[in-house]
């Protein structure tokens, strides 16, 4: 599927909401129609339930029950069991469009998925969708619900955050864009708190950042932000990449997975007022073990002092490309 509203609906099959013991069927017919006729009275007991069919806690029993055939595997995720047992219990809200209404999360991992569609504005009551691992390139803000609350889009091909800062979801919490291809001081426009006024989370790990500075000063309005990843970016390199940070964002919790004690953030206390010492530049060391097919110098005769015998002289040339 290109696009989330197809990755959905092709989920929505692998479910087999509308299937046995889930949807609306001879196995529970009965109750379904007593539930819409204001009359009848309720069928919930196992005496009452006719012939062929079954109660909901039986259905229930088959969905929840590991040697069940139609038993979710262990690893799915709990919006799977959700929409499972609202199948069995009232399979009239799945019916149609009425599906987008249940939804609050949305995860669709590895899918192919391209483009973030028009389509996802059917999930009004959407509080997080889990994107990763697909091949989206640009997410239109406008395409995003207002409720939205977290956003995850890890392992994408997304380049530029323009067209999803345009009118970002006011509610989000958390934004975690790690191994995208960012990459320039274009970006750090698109990261202050016009944008996320409620952003606590932030990851922006494996791209390709450099200007620490520049970023630091925008994600500095972030008033709310508790958790931020950078690592596996360039301006990680940079010397004082760590203290820099826990100086210049005092309501940092957390960086780079690693907590901030009170103790560390005094050690480098002072150190945002010395922007001398943010070099854009990296020493890398390279030692070499050992070198494998050279002639041995010590092979060679040894020339007698004043003798004019021909010298030969080796040069070796070792290129390394970062």
């Amino acid at each position: 599927p290109g696009s989330v509203s197809a990755a959905f609906q092709e989920y929505l099959q692998h479910l087999g909401l509308q299937d046995f013991p889930c949807g609306l069927g001879s196995w529970n017919k009965s109750r379904l129609n007593a539930r819409r006729s204001p009359r009848a009275e309720p069928v919930g007991l196992e005496e009452a339930v006719p012939p062929g069919e079954e109660t909901p806690e039986a259905l229930l029993e088959l969905l929840r029950d590991q040697h069940s055939p139609w038993a979710l595997p262990l690893d799915c995720s709990p919006q799977d069991r959700l929409l499972r047992e609202l199948a069995v219990l009232a399979p009239e809200l799945l019916r149609g469009s009425r599906v987008f209404q249940v939804v609050k999360s949305l995860r669709i991992l590895d899918k192919g998925v391209e483009e973030v569609d028009e389509g996802v504005l059917q999930f009004q009551q959407l509080e997080e969708l889990i994107l990763s691992a697909n091949q989206i390139s640009r997410v239109p803000s406008a395409h995003l619900p207002r409720t939205l609350k977290v956003l995850e889009l890890c392992y994408n091909a997304v380049g530029d955050l323009q067209d999803l800062c345009t009118q970002p979801p006011p509610k989000l919490q958390h934004l975690g864009l790690g191994y995208n291809r960012l990459c320039g001081p274009s970006q750090k426009k698109h990261l202050t708190v016009d944008c996320w006024p409620n952003l606590v989370s932030l990851d922006l790990s494996f791209n390709s950042l450099s200007d620490l500075p520049g970023l630091v000063f925008q994600l500095s309005t972030l008033q709310n932000l508790h958790i931020l990843l950078l690592q596996g970016n360039p301006l990680a390199l940079t010397p004082t990449y760590r203290g820099f940070l826990v100086d210049s964002l005092p309501k940092l919790s957390i960086l780079d997975d690693i907590y901030i004690w009170p103790e560390e953030r005094q050690h480098f206390h002072g150190l945002a007022r010395q922007p001398e010492l943010i070099r854009s530049e990296a020493r890398v060391v390279v030692s070499i073990g050992e070198m494998k097919g050279l002639p041995n110098p010590e092979a060679f005769q040894q020339l007698e002092v004043g003798s004019e015998g021909p010298v030969i002289t080796y040069s070796y040339c070792v290129t390394y490309e970062f």
